[in-house]
């Protein structure tokens, strides 16, 4: 939102009103500032969006979701749809939590994506031929993300989210 001074006193006397020019510098301050603060969440509305799996763990395009809140709440947000929550829920022990930081198939942005999209035997079931390419993308930064988060925080999250659809025995059609 610009914001500028008018000069009342000639708008009173039903002259064209002036706009201050400090009042349009601080307008322009106020935009900038305001720009600055989006960086972290940035939205990608362009045909740049992955078409294909993580290039090895030096992909360019790993940061823009690693580093980007917006794509890590919409991994969240489909950890939740495709009912990941069922086993990997705050609080889940052994291999099913990903809050601990402790993954025995890798831990890099490459590796978690295989092991999400493509499974492992008897472990985890494959999801690359049911769930979008970039959607992986957004969940592989939601799973990486968790070690970080405080349990309590992760709780919270998981309430919020109830209102969400949730895949509780999803199986999804293929792609």
């Amino acid at each position: 939102m610009l914001m500028c001074i008018v000069d009342v006193s000639l708008e009173a006397r039903n002259e064209p009103a002036m706009i201050s020019r400090a009042g349009s510098r601080w307008g322009l301050v106020l935009i900038a500032l305001s720009l600055a603060g989006c960086g972290k969440e940035a939205r990608t509305l362009t045909a740049d969006l992955p078409q294909t799996p993580p290039h090895g763990r030096d992909d360019p395009r790993i940061p823009k979701y690693q580093n980007n809140a917006y794509q890590i709440a919409q991994g969240g947000r489909y950890f939740g749809w495709y009912g990941c929550g069922d086993c990997h829920a705050a609080g889940a022990s052994g291999v099913l939590d990903l809050g601990d930081g402790r993954w025995r198939h890798g831990s890099s942005f490459d590796q978690v994506y295989r092991v999400i999209a493509h499974g492992h035997p008897g472990e985890l079931a494959h999801y690359g031929d049911r769930i979008p390419t970039e959607q992986l993308w957004q969940v592989t930064a939601y799973v990486r993300n968790l070690p970080q988060v405080p349990t309590d925080k992760r709780r919270r999250q998981d309430h919020d989210a109830q209102g969400e659809p949730t895949g509780g025995t999803w199986s999804g059609a293929k792609r």
